[in-house]
């Protein structure tokens, strides 16, 4: 139990470490006042943009609950699936370890709409794996377009792929698909019983998962300038690899991890640029949701707290003249 403790914070800080030392090397030339003008470079519309991408990943991430209550069969409020699944992507992106820290949320809210701790489990393993889904179609269909992509990160990723990798890859969700219109059987595993999505689970799986890596990925492309730009394919590419990375690691926001595989991934583009675009995807996708996020959870745990603990009408009847 000790062990289990301490692992995932001890791999945190140790890629942390070795992020940063890396990071150093790839960026010791580069000066606050570079930076600043790079950030200044950014047009007024393509920080519209980026808020727009922000606005279709939140929006489909939202999508990712929807669809697990779906599979489930139950019915909650949209309004609330918004709110509850904002906070909850708010909150795990920054503090790191998105199962557990995400969880905490999900059961706090979706258990006071009547989800047993079973079906919130469920719930929980059906959104990563719709994120899971979404990011292997997109990998697939990058290396497709892109094969030779893996050849910009060198040393950090000493992997080789081709187009053919891409087509593998794919034939693996196609499988998923397939399993599904088949109706594959539930699987029982002691108490639990896995049930297989069904189409109307499957196919919204494949356009919500893309649309949030996109809009994800939209922000950093929209940040960073035109000289040098590989194009939204190649930036999709190294962001999956990178936003993958920082989960696995479980890196608070990815400290580290997602400013190393980006410098790397774009060798042709001014690091200042590269850097300036991290910073707005941080600020748009992480550090602004993060504070909302926290405000929303006050008042959801002051709204409980009022509904567990109502005020004794009775008691003021009694003290009234």
């Amino acid at each position: 139990m000790t062990l289990k403790k301490y692992f995932w914070p001890v791999v945190g800080a140790v890629t942390i470490a070795v992020s940063a030392w890396l990071l150093y090397k790839e960026l010791r030339g580069l000066s606050l006042e570079e930076l600043g003008e790079s950030l200044a470079a950014i047009s007024t519309r393509n920080w519209i943009l980026c808020g727009v991408s922000t606005l279709l990943a939140y929006a489909a991430l939202a999508g990712y609950d929807r669809i697990a209550l779906m599979h489930l069969g139950r019915k909650v409020n949209w309004l609330f699936i918004t709110i509850c699944s904002f906070t909850t992507y708010a909150l795990s992106h920054n503090v790191g370890a998105s199962v557990v820290s995400g969880g905490v949320v999900r059961y706090r809210a979706y258990s006071s709409r009547g989800l047993t701790p079973a079906e919130i489990g469920i719930l929980i393993a059906l959104c990563s794996f719709t994120f899971v889904l979404g990011t292997v179609l997109l990998a697939g269909i990058v290396l497709i377009l892109k094969p030779h992509i893996t050849e910009r990160f060198g040393d950090l990723l000493p992997v080789t792929a081709s187009s053919a990798t891409g087509y593998v890859v794919l034939a693996l969700v196609a499988l998923y698909v397939a399993g599904s219109f088949l109706k594959m059987r539930a699987l029982t595993i002691g108490p639990f019983k896995i049930v297989y999505p069904s189409p109307r689970v499957v196919l919204p799986q494949l356009i919500i998962a893309p649309l949030e890596l996109i809009g994800a990925a939209g922000i950093i492309y929209f940040a960073l300038p035109e000289a040098g730009n590989p194009g939204f394919v190649v930036v999709l590419g190294i962001f999956l690899l990178s936003f993958s990375a920082a989960l696995i690691s479980h890196v608070p926001g990815g400290l580290g991890v997602l400013e190393l595989v980006f410098v790397m991934g774009l060798p042709d583009m001014d690091p200042a640029d590269v850097i300036a675009a991290l910073l707005v995807f941080r600020l748009f996708y992480l550090l602004i949701p993060f504070a909302i996020a926290l405000v929303v959870i006050l008042f959801f745990e002051r709204s409980q707290f009022r509904a567990q603990h109502p005020p004794d009408m009775e008691r003021g009847k009694q003290h009234s003249p």
